[in-house]
């Protein structure tokens, strides 16, 4: 698998997005991409206890630890390479997690607008 270049919806050079847990498709620690990744696990974001019921709710439950595939389970708190569609879906129903743009692929970018990753962006 050839990854994209590494970088961010700001168009500088990727950061990484989470080392603890270890996240990215990769598994890499950041949200780099290829066309082999269906998800698109392009958005930095920073899990709130709203977001992970709201995707526990929508049939991702990412709070549960499933040991048997080296997932710890997520808590308020946590960085995790996010699928575009799933932030998508969630800012639609006004329950976005906030999102580190540094670390956010600009492949998101074909997904989401730059305007809805940027309204509750933090940098680290």
């Amino acid at each position: 698998m050839e990854m994209d270049p590494s970088l961010n919806v700001l168009g500088e050079a990727l950061r990484p997005c989470s080392q603890d847990p270890l996240t990215g498709f990769f598994r890499n620690g950041a949200c780099d991409t290829c066309d082999q990744d269906q998800g698109s696990h392009t958005v930095c974001a920073i899990m709130t206890a709203e977001f992970l019921a709201f995707s526990k709710y929508v049939g991702n439950d990412l709070s549960t630890p499933r040991p048997e595939f080296g997932f710890p389970g997520l808590v308020p708190g946590d960085h995790w390479c996010l699928c575009a569609s799933r932030f998508l879906q969630a800012h639609e129903e006004g329950l976005p997690p906030r999102v580190n743009l540094e670390a956010t692929h600009q492949r998101a970018l074909e997904i989401v607008p730059l305007e809805f990753l940027t309204a509750g962006a933090r940098s680290d």
